[in-house]
């Protein structure tokens, strides 16, 4: 098999052609969640770690998304809790189902709001028991994770549940086992899939909402690039509906 630049962009494109079309009603069902809980006043509530806090960071306080979208990360029991920095240092932190009841409860978050929980693998500890915490308070759940590779897992959270076992709807980024797709010889891969699938899985959700939002004569909370014209005022101007409900932090 061919390796390169050409033969990596080769396979994402496919995969991202069969990302789109198998995921489409997945979407269309995550966008109705997001889009009935925007019209009852909620907010999306995103969480991610490692390299899913990107997909976070893709669905909440970017240009061209929503507005009424809020980021939740490991960091934000420093940042609003008040924890030291040290606990930070941890990389066995995202594995601690203990500190997802203290994100979910130093969140801004109210009945109404909907959650999209990112994780390729869905097995470790932090976003297992976020998962939990967010149906036990009857919030609508959106798992984006990968299948084959979470089946694949065995969970590290002690309940031997996964993310994609509490959600209301799963989407599967299409990643493979182990994420990267192309292959070595010797049986090493490299050329990693997971986070450009998933974040087009993210801007899927979007435009589905927005369509809705427009079919029913709606407008669409969107944000300007804060780097054009005019950009900061209407953002904050649709901000300031939301103050109190929303991050933009770090």
């Amino acid at each position: 098999m061919e390796i390169g630049a050409a033969a990596y962009v080769q396979q994402i494109t496919e995969l991202l052609s069969k990302v789109a079309q198998t995921q489409a009603e997945p979407v269309r069902q995550a966008a109705a969640l997001i889009t009935e809980s925007l019209r009852q006043g909620g907010v999306i509530n995103a969480f991610g770690s490692g390299h899913s806090e990107a997909i976070a960071m893709e669905i909440a306080g970017r240009a061209g998304g929503l507005v009424p979208s809020n980021r939740l990360a490991l960091r934000d029991v420093v940042i609003y809790g008040g924890e030291p920095t040290s606990v930070l240092g941890s990389t066995e932190l995202e594995r601690d189902p203990s500190i997802a009841q203290r994100i979910y409860d130093l969140a801004p978050v109210e009945p109404q709001d909907v959650f999209v929980l990112i994780s390729s693998s869905g097995v470790n500890g932090s976003v297992v028991e976020l998962a939990s915490i967010v149906k036990d308070r009857g919030h609508k759940l959106i798992a984006l994770t990968s299948v084959q590779h979470s089946t694949r897992m065995t969970s590290r959270h002690p309940s031997g549940r996964k993310l994609l076992d509490f959600a209301d709807v799963v989407l599967d980024n299409g990643a493979p086992y182990g994420d990267a797709i192309m292959p070595l010889p010797g049986g090493a891969t490299f050329g990693a899939v997971s986070t450009i699938t998933s974040a087009l899985l993210a801007q899927m959700m979007v435009a589905e909402v927005v369509k809705s939002m427009v079919e029913a004569g709606e407008t669409p909370p969107l944000y300007l690039s804060a780097n054009m014209a005019g950009g900061d005022e209407h953002n904050r101007a649709l901000e300031n509906r939301y103050a109190g409900r929303i991050r933009r932090g770090a």
